[in-house]
């Protein structure tokens, strides 16, 4: 249970220290005083780039290869009825 806990704390560290991240990150403070709209969707962007890169790091830090793929697998089969029932 701590492995796991350090795992996900250094997935979550990388992602935040990850060279794109930062770089948005440096853009949205250069770019403060931009008009509102602009900034929330800079910050908007962001956000999700940085919630989306913390997700993977931390997928691959506790799912094995094989859990990764029955989690895959799971989602599309999740996808397919969503289709059907439209």
């Amino acid at each position: 249970m701590i492995s796991t806990a350090i795992a996900l704390q250094e997935a979550t560290k990388e992602a935040v220290h990850d060279e794109m991240i930062m770089a948005m990150a440096s853009d949205i403070y250069r770019y403060r005083d931009t008009d509102s709209d602009s900034f929330a969707k800079m910050l908007f962007e962001y956000s999700a780039m940085l919630a989306s890169m913390t997700t993977t790091l931390v997928i691959n830090a506790v799912l094995t290869e094989s859990q990764l793929h029955d989690l895959l697998n799971t989602i599309k089969e999740m996808e397919s009825m969503g289709k059907d029932v439209e």
